[in-house]
């Protein structure tokens, strides 16, 4: 842990020395703006640690830590449009506080300039390698963008279906996260490769626990509204797992208050939550969520460094699954 929270501070200092305090403001300041609402910094994190792992200087990972910042910020941007999100982190979304416009022009900009820090690479000669993994991560993450947004419109989401959709939008990134940067410390492709695997199934099992904790968490420690993908009609992996274990019985009622209007969304949480509890979901999805993180282990094994060295990611794992935010 103490670790994570010395390349994390590594990573904010990097930051604060790269703002995008410049001309034309009206430009760049949505992007300071988006940049300063922190979060967990996991995925820069995890480019510095992917590193550590096979190189005793993080510093060299430094431009591809902010490059998959900046990257991850900017498909906050738009997906906050798209989504027309109000808050993000507690804060208004860039379109919000400033206009839609500038938020898809700051958005681009922050595309652009993803490439120009992996470009800084001191290694020139891994550039092409890395450019070629990051534009694999980058076109994924937009896949995954697309089925999230098909999913409103689609009746007939399957398990398999959302799981592939978590992985695209969310796992991918934290999987590129990892690998980038223990290319850049040297590791050997199959080591490279056991850590995507690591990261893709650890981020399937994260987005899973957010959607344990969107519904079942503690409001006070969780930080938002407790029941927003009911709300929303989400179909999340508890929703889609409850309509395939439920009778007919109960299935028509979670149908119908799922169906509930807006003006009634207090009653629809508590009726959809309810036939949720009644159904085991909440065991179900740690179920899932834990075979997920099984399976990253197994592959977290096989990668040819000592024991000890790997213990920085088992902790961060831990983290993520057991949080309660």
């Amino acid at each position: 842990m103490q670790k994570l929270q010395e390349f994390q501070g590594i990573f904010e200092k990097y930051l604060s020395e790269n703002s995008f305090e410049r001309p034309p403001g009206e430009l760049y300041q949505p992007v300071d703006y988006i940049l300063s609402l922190g979060g967990k910094r996991l995925r820069p994190v995890l480019v510095l640690t992917g590193c550590h792992l096979f190189h005793d200087e993080v510093t060299p990972a430094l431009p591809a830590a902010m490059a998959i910042e900046v990257f991850h910020n900017f498909s906050l941007v738009h997906d906050d449009i798209m989504d027309a999100a109000p808050l993000r982190r507690g804060q208004p979304t860039v379109h919000t506080r400033f206009d839609t416009n500038t938020a898809i022009l700051s958005g681009d900009v922050m595309l652009i300039y993803t490439y120009d820090y992996l470009c800084q690479l001191k290694d020139r000669q891994k550039i092409g390698q890395i450019i070629s993994v990051f534009n694999k991560v980058a076109i994924k993450v937009c896949e995954g963008q697309q089925y999230d947004m098909n999913f409103e419109k689609q009746a007939d989401v399957s398990i398999p279906d959302y799981l592939k959709m978590i992985e695209l939008k969310t796992a991918v990134l934290i999987a590129g996260s990892l690998k980038i940067g223990a290319m850049i410390g040297g590791a050997g492709q199959e080591d490279a490769e056991h850590l995507w695997e690591f990261g893709r199934n650890i981020g399937i099992a994260f987005q899973l626990q957010d959607d344990y904790l969107d519904t079942f968490g503690d409001p006070e420690k969780f930080g938002k509204k407790i029941g927003g993908d009911i709300a929303q009609h989400k179909k999340t992996f508890l929703i889609l797992k409850a309509l395939e274990v439920a009778t007919p019985e109960v299935r028509h009622k979670l149908q119908t208050y799922l169906a509930l209007p807006e003006s009634e969304e207090q009653l629809k949480i508590q009726k959809v939550t309810a036939i949720l509890t009644a159904l085991n979901l909440p065991q179900l999805i740690k179920e899932k969520r834990d075979a997920y993180r099984q399976e990253a282990y197994q592959h977290l094994s096989e990668v040819s460094i000592p024991e000890e060295a790997k213990q920085i990611l088992y902790e961060m794992s831990e983290m993520l699954i057991q949080r309660e935010v």
